[in-house]
């Protein structure tokens, strides 16, 4: 999996043109402040704040998310209809997701091969094909 490149937090967040407020810097950290990629939901990134030194309600971690994900930070894939997590990766690839224990992962996006795709409505665009495998133990 390939590192996140960015120089801190706050550089992060200056790419998409955010303000780096303590909120968000303290979300970012979290989020990339290793360099790796991760795959959160709001509730776990809530948890995993409830352990930094800046708090933030879950309301706020919710909307946070959003506006990382509305400037490009982040990749929503939503699961199930109504779950949605949050990809550091914004790349195109696909995810696999372990249904016992809800967990998504990046799948490898070398082995995908999707032969073609309907053609968009008049007046629109295909933005982004999310392509999510759903795993089960055996």
């Amino acid at each position: 999996m390939d590192r996140i490149d960015h120089k801190n937090e706050a550089g992060w967040l200056a790419s998409a043109g955010l303000r780096p407020t303590r909120q968000r810097l303290a979300l970012a950290q979290l989020l990339v402040g290793d360099g790796q990629h991760r795959h959160v939901t709001a509730e776990s990134l809530y948890e995993a704040s409830r352990d930094s030194a800046e708090r933030v309600s879950l309301a706020t971690v919710y909307n946070t998310l959003r506006v990382f994900s509305e400037a490009g930070l982040l990749r929503e894939i939503t699961v199930n209809g109504a779950r949605s997590y949050f990809d550091t990766n914004v790349s195109n690839h696909p995810h696999f997701f372990w249904e016992d224990s809800e967990e998504l992962m990046d799948a490898p996006a070398e082995d995908l091969k999707i032969a073609g795709l309907p053609k968009a409505p008049e007046g629109a665009e295909i933005s982004k094909v999310d392509v999510v495998i759903r795993l089960r133990r055996t």
